[in-house]
């Protein structure tokens, strides 16, 4: 799962890049050898100082992206539940109810996967699907009385894993990074990069 999931995020940081290179009318690496990160800040001699800290942006980005998905796993772990798990009880705990093809969707994963994660979480107790009554194809996905307890347990996890993470920045910083988040995810989709590009 891991394995999957950092492949779908390299994916997408190289779409960006190549964006990045186009809207500065920068050449196209050669096919032939690969770009590392040194490759990407300091191989392009003829770039501005502005594109070269974008580029460094973008890679920081996503090294903590990826360092916040391992901490997280680690701090969730005594609940005995994964990522994916607790991704999917998360969301249905904003929107109970959900169709199972959107619950993928939201979460940026396979549908293959959601339906073999659902089955294991039903098994559990923790959820349950049922027919939607306008359309006997649609399943909606429900949570079950149980799953409520975890969700809790999540929640507090997730605030202190917060308060941990963020504990550097001021009140005025969250907030302001927060915006700043808000504005880059606003960019990103204009680019394309929206969930679900890596269902096929």
């Amino acid at each position: 799962m891991a394995r999957i999931i950092k492949t779908q995020n390299t994916a997408r940081m190289t779409r960006v890049i190549a964006a990045m290179r186009s809207m500065h009318g920068l050449p196209e690496p050669s096919p032939t050898r690969s770009l590392s990160k040194a490759d990407a800040v300091d191989g392009l001699e003829d770039a501005s100082d502005a594109y070269r800290e974008s580029i460094r942006l973008c890679f920081l980005i996503y090294d903590v992206a990826r360092l916040h998905r391992s901490a997280y796993d680690d701090f969730m772990r005594p609940l005995g539940i994964n990522r994916l798990q607790w991704s999917i009880l998360a969301e249905l705990s904003r929107h109970d109810g959900m169709v199972q093809a959107k619950l993928a969707v939201m979460l940026d994963i396979k549908k293959t996967q959601v339906g073999v994660m659902l089955n294991k979480l039903e098994s559990e107790g923790w959820v349950e699907r049922r027919d939607d009554p306008l359309d006997k194809r649609v399943k909606r996905v429900y949570l079950v009385r149980p799953a409520h307890h975890i969700i809790h347990q999540m929640s507090v996890l997730a605030g202190q894993f917060g308060n941990r993470i963020l504990g550097s920045l001021s009140a005025g910083q969250r907030k302001e990074l927060g915006s700043m988040l808000a504005m880059v995810k606003h960019d990103m989709v204009a680019l394309g990069v929206s969930p679900g590009d890596d269902d096929d």
